[in-house]
């Protein structure tokens, strides 16, 4: 009876840690109005979150009103105006803070993200989760990721707990990338066509989503990547199985495009946060071609 009662309590407490964080945790998803940040807004309701414990900041509050009619709280928030910040983060325990696009910003994205991150632990944040750049793990510290190293070493060194999801290149613009091949009948393909773990937004934010309602991700680092490494060849096959029509390959110097060697990997972690396997570009493929 006793070996029963021990196994019972064993069992009991394994699920018990697979469940969503009940805590009572209110969390912020700063930019949540974003492709990255709505995605996680649902997949925080999917994961359980009541909307009545999430905290949606952007600078576009009025696009979230579903979510406010849902009971979520909208509100006010640019970087660019720190005056905005504290109202917009009172309350709020855990906080995504997705990070903002490059282009033409009036001061430095770490600049930016600093003001954020302070802000956040000042109005009692305790817990902020960062989106970075997969490349740095490659040991890749220029270009596109020195904005983010910068910015996690202010993180890093901040008095709050901190997660750092470094997400690779999105996979949501190959689509389009395989139309085009299937619309002509070939593909270009040059020597140096090494691939890169491309990675849907969905599973970004599904990966996000784990990390905000479940415990032990404290001064982590998760790379979240997709399930292979794929270049230019892989989405011209993939695109010509789920079509049914045949593309050329055609060896070139065009057919390159945007590539990092330092993309070119892949990582476990985000089955290990979400139990399933990152989709690949021929599932993606297959539900939008």
């Amino acid at each position: 009876m006793h070996r029963v009662l021990a196994l019972c309590l064993l069992a009991f407490a394994a699920l018990t840690r697979a469940q969503p964080d009940e805590s009572g945790d209110r969390i912020i998803v700063s930019g949540a109005s974003g492709n990255l940040g709505e995605l996680t807004v649902q997949a925080l309701l999917e994961r359980g979150v009541p909307a009545s414990r999430l905290i949606l900041v952007s600078r576009t509050p009025e696009k979230l009103e579903k979510y406010a009619a849902m009971g979520a709280s909208t509100r006010f928030g640019d970087f660019t105006r720190p005056e905005s910040l504290p109202s917009a983060y009172a309350g709020g325990t855990r906080m995504l803070l997705i990070s903002i696009g490059g282009g033409a910003l009036p001061e430095p994205r770490p600049v930016l993200h600093r003001r954020a991150i302070e802000a956040a632990i000042a109005a009692g944040v305790e817990h902020i989760v960062y989106t970075s750049w997969a490349a740095i793990s490659q040991g890749d510290e220029g270009g596109i990721s020195a904005d983010h190293v910068a910015t996690e070493k202010i993180l890093m060194e901040s008095d709050v707990a901190w997660t750092i999801l470094r997400n690779s290149v999105y996979m949501d613009g190959v689509p389009d990338q395989a139309r085009r091949m299937i619309e002509s009948g070939r593909a270009v393909v040059s020597p140096d066509d090494v691939g890169m773990s491309y990675v849907t937004r969905a599973d970004c934010a599904a990966a996000a989503g784990a990390v905000l309602t479940t415990p032990g991700h404290e001064n982590k680092i998760y790379d979240i990547t997709g399930p292979a490494v794929v270049g230019i060849r892989g989405i011209a096959e993939a695109a010509a199985a789920v079509s049914g029509k045949a593309i050329e390959i055609v060896e070139g110097r065009a057919g390159g495009g945007f590539a990092l060697r330092s993309l070119a990997f892949t990582s476990p972690d985000f089955e290990r946060l979400t139990g399933r396997r990152p989709t690949s570009v021929r599932e993606l493929l297959e539900s939008t071609l």
